[in-house]
Order: structure tokens, then sequence, then C-alpha cells
């Protein structure tokens, strides 16, 4: 009889530990797979959500005097710029945490829509040089930046950010689905979209 009570003893004592052990192996597996899964939606980054392309006229025009201002020489162009501006998010600004015990994503701040990126095009037209003015290397690339900063300017004026703004929803699902790939489900009824202006990414 008192073999019996021990066999049933350490039945119930392995069976006990190995419960336990199962149960700190699965906390251990869901933590990791918590923090895998944050690390993943950060990485992501960039997600464009709206192109705009733009053709602008630019007049670029630099006076240089000599002679005590006596003699000026003046050197000028017509550029016609051509660029496509991506609009969208980078998700590396967003703000989230992990409920392990519900497998739960909680989303709670949203990135406002940002210049990703700026595609320019630029030709030249009209480009006269001066007596002792003329264009160098370092004059483009400072034309080139120019009309970058030119088209960034423009950018708010356009819509595109409002239009990026219509496609949040686009960028949540983006996060909810890589969510669900792993059995978990993403909270985002707290998320509030700032009503700040827009900034730049430069």
């Amino acid at each position: 009889m008192e073999t019996f009570f021990i066999i049933i003893i350490s039945v119930l004592i392995t069976l006990g530990a190995v419960t336990l052990v199962k149960q700190i192996l699965e906390k251990q597996r869901i933590n990791s797979q918590s923090i895998i899964l944050l690390d993943k939606i950060k990485k992501v980054c960039k997600f464009i959500t709206v192109e705009g392309d733009f053709a602008e006229i630019y007049h670029y025009e630099d006076i240089k005097t000599r002679f005590l201002k006596l003699v000026s020489s003046r050197k000028k162009a017509l550029v016609v710029i051509k660029a496509k501006a991506h609009v969208g998010f980078d998700l590396s600004k967003i703000k989230l945490d992990a409920d392990t015990k519900s497998k739960t994503v909680k989303l709670f701040h949203f990135p406002e829509p940002e210049i990703l990126s700026i595609e320019t095009d630029l030709n030249y037209y009209d480009k006269r040089d001066g007596m002792f003015n003329r264009f160098e290397a370092s004059d483009l690339t400072s034309l080139h930046n120019d009309a970058k900063l030119h088209i960034m300017n423009k950018v708010p004026e356009s819509g595109l950010y409002n239009i990026a703004k219509q496609e949040a929803l686009e960028s949540v699902k983006l996060i909810e689905g890589m969510v669900e790939t792993i059995g978990w489900k993403l909270d985002y009824s707290a998320l509030e979209m700032s009503t700040e202006n827009p900034k730049q990414l430069k």
C-alpha cells in the first residue's frame, strides 16, 4: 500500500514539475516573441502612402561686384524642375507596447506624415555666365539643393499631407497584418492623430 502511495506521489510531483517547466518556457517564448515582434514593426521604418509629381520653373540669379562695386557681373539660369515627392510615415516613431498575457500589441501613438524622399530632375535653359562670374560645379550643386528645398516648400500647399493622413489606416493595417502572423492582435483604440502641422523629414 505504501508503495502505491509513493508511486502516486511521485507521478503527481513529476506532473507538477513538468507543468511548471512548460509554463516557464511558454512565458519565455511569449516574451521573446513580443520583443521580436515590436522590433520587427519598427524595422519596417518608412512607409510611403502617397506620391506627388511637381513641375516648377525656378529662376536663378547671382551678381558679383568688383572694383569697389563699380563693376558687376551677373550669371543666371532658368531651371525647369521636375520632381516626385514621397510622403508617408516613419514607423520608427510609433509608440506601442505588448501585453503578453492577452497577446495584444497596443498602439497608442502614430506619427504625422512626413516627406520621406524627393527625386528631382533639373533642366537648365537660358543659362548665362557673367564676364567674371561663371557657373561652377559648386553652383550646380547649390542649384540642385535650392530646387529640392523649393519643392519641399511646395508640398504642404499641395494637399499631400492630408491625403497621407487619410491613408494612415493603411499603415495601421500593415502593422496589424504583421501582428496577426504570429497569432497576436493589434489594439489601436487609443490611437489619435495629432493636429499639429506635419513635419518634413530632411
